[in-house]
């Protein structure tokens, strides 16, 4: 299974960096509904879904290191 990051989203497009931060752009269409940017998306069996675990692990882990950069 991999693993990647919605980078940014411009129009109809989606922009995805695989963990290893190759990066590849597809349809929005092809992705599962109201993906933002910073979702992290697996791939398996031929599709992608949302890692909901693993997208709010990551915020979390961002919003530890800004705080402890601004405290």
């Amino acid at each position: 299974m991999k693993k990647f990051t919605v980078d940014r989203i411009e129009e109809d497009k989606a922009v995805l960096e695989c963990e290893n931060g190759d990066c590849v752009t597809l349809e929005v269409k092809s992705l599962p509904k109201n993906i933002k940017e910073g979702d992290v998306l697996c791939f398996e069996e031929n599709s992608y879904f949302l890692d909901k675990d693993e997208t709010e692990k990551r915020k979390q882990k961002i919003k530890s290191l800004m705080d402890s950069l601004f405290d």
